[in-house]
């Protein structure tokens, strides 16, 4: 086993059961289900300059490792998460989902991939680095300094170096389970729509007490009536009218 291999065995591979050992043909979901590669690929245009955000995010924002960079060989970036222990392709996926969502969610979903994929079975990325036999060129790890190189032309038209890809998945540490179920739990709160805050008690009416009738103000309500009622008497409602005028002073 070379450099490169130990380091993806190390990574991505170990501890998995595969169906198949030849590592270029093998999906990275195992037998059981299990994964222990997260993939997130973004696609042209936008390449690196979204992809960048998450990437800063999951180190500043959720304290996780720094995930790897790489060239997907056709028309996308990737960033490869690293678990130290397998975990369903469920968990994977919401993970995944999560961090689409408070990262990119400005970008259009037809530009996000994220592996392992939700069909039944899931597919995986394939295994970098890689050769495209439609193309000719190679999927590789590259170095952050240089992801922003690659946002236009996301591939290598020569097989990189198996020591130089070593020396770049060295550097990355996998996370664990627990330090993954953390950030997800803190994606989804943040996610969660504030709750609306409770109405304000509508201040209580004060209600001025009708003052009460007075003697004086009986009879004249009650000659205001008279007069204002069409079904009256006329002669009535006119000396109801003139006992209303105000008398001599």
């Amino acid at each position: 086993m070379n450099r490169l291999h130990a380091e993806l065995e190390r990574l991505y591979l170990g501890g998995l059961v595969f169906a198949t050992k030849d590592a270029q043909d093998l999906s990275l979901v195992d037998a059981r289900g299990r994964v222990r590669a997260l993939v997130l690929e973004v696609a042209q245009p936008t390449g690196w300059d979204a992809l960048s955000e998450v990437w800063h995010g999951v180190q500043m924002e959720l304290e996780l490792p720094a995930p790897g960079i790489a060239v997907s060989g056709r028309d996308g970036l990737q960033l490869w998460f690293s678990l130290q222990t397998a975990i369903p392709v469920d968990r994977a996926r919401a993970f995944l989902e999560a961090l689409r969502m408070r990262f990119l969610a400005h970008i259009n979903p037809s530009r996000v991939r994220l592996w392992p994929t939700p069909e039944e079975p899931p597919r995986h990325a394939q295994l970098v680095p890689a050769l495209q036999a439609d193309s000719g060129n190679w999927s590789a790890f590259v170095a952050p300094d240089l992801a922003a190189v690659f946002s236009e032309t996301p591939f290598l038209d020569v097989e990189p170096g198996e020591e130089g890809q070593a020396t770049l998945l060295r550097a990355l540490q996998p996370m664990t389970p627990a330090a993954l179920d953390e950030a997800l739990a803190g994606m989804r709160a943040t996610a969660l729509p504030a709750p609306a805050p409770a109405p304000a008690p509508a201040p209580a009416r004060i209600t001025e007490p009708e003052p009460a009738d007075t003697p004086e103000q009986d009879p004249r309500r009650f000659l205001l009536r008279v007069m204002n009622d069409e079904t009256a008497p006329l002669a009535l409602r006119i000396e109801a009218a003139k006992a209303l005028l105000p008398g001599p002073r």
